[in-house]
């Protein structure tokens, strides 16, 4: 690890990619903080995490605050970070990963599902990255990663969630600028590859892993995006190597930032 060990909250952080981050910095010696709901949310297959996640830690020795909470509910937030301060008397950062991802146009997206998009995607952050900043404030700096989407830039067939996504870019442009002068860095890393194995991806397709990556445009390293690249990215960005970062956008993977393809045209347009 390089730099100070620091103590970390993890939305989602308990499965797929937010697993994956959360492994990734207690490795490093990190304090950290990992939550997120047990109960399989829409579209998403994701459920009964936390006992796995707890027999991976104790393989490995490490040690974990593991608890369920949700991120979109204001009291939730406020359990997990005064958890935190009980027993680690700080928050250093905050990576804000949890999400979910159900598929649609605004035509077949209802209201009740656009609400529960919008809290979970963009509101969630909000209110962690609300609750954790006076401490990073008191301590004298901190650091938030928010895990973005290049559906942020606008998908097919994603308008709610890019909605979401695009919200979290700008917000956390804002709150770059906002505490920039209180040495709180806030930066968005964006997954990509095709490959990277999530309770959202594997909800788009049923559940079933077979099904998953199929033509997926892979990366610069001629395979497909893991949960430990977007895991290496996020332990940089939390680093004294990375102090002078905020306000940027990092692509972990194929230019998922830049958009694209525009899919074939579907038959019943003819």
């Amino acid at each position: 690890m390089s730099g100070p060990a620091k103590t970390v909250l993890v939305s989602g952080g308990t499965f797929g990619i937010g697993r994956a981050i959360t492994l990734g910095l207690a490795r490093r010696g990190h304090s950290v903080v990992a939550f997120g709901l047990e109960a399989p949310q829409v579209s998403s297959t994701a459920a009964n995490a936390i006992p796995a996640l707890r027999e991976e830690l104790d393989r490995e020795r490490l040690s974990v605050e593991l608890m369920e909470a949700d991120v979109s509910r204001s009291a939730d937030v406020a359990n997990v970070v005064e958890r935190a301060i009980a027993r680690f008397g700080r928050i250093d950062a905050v990576v804000n990963n949890a999400a979910i991802g159900p598929l649609g146009t605004v035509l077949d997206t209802d209201e009740a599902l656009f609400d529960r998009i919008i809290a979970v995607n963009l509101k969630g952050p909000y209110l962690t990255s609300r609750a954790a900043i006076p401490y990073m404030i008191a301590q004298g700096g901190g650091s938030i990663v928010n895990i973005g989407s290049g559906a942020g830039w606008g998908k097919p067939n994603m308008a709610v969630y890019s909605a979401s996504k695009g919200g979290v870019v700008a917000l956390s442009a804002a709150m770059a600028y906002d505490f920039f002068h209180r040495r709180i860095r806030v930066n968005t890393v964006i997954p990509g590859g095709g490959g990277i194995v999530s309770g959202m991806s594997l909800g788009r397709v049923g559940g079933d892993p077979e099904r998953f990556g199929k033509g997926a445009p892979g990366t610069a390293a001629g395979r497909v995006a893991e949960g430990n690249d977007i895991a290496n990215v996020v332990a940089f960005l939390l680093s004294p190597e990375a102090e002078t970062l905020s306000g940027t956008v990092i692509d972990v993977g194929c230019f998922a930032q830049q958009g694209g393809p525009i899919p074939p045209r579907p038959a019943s347009h003819a």
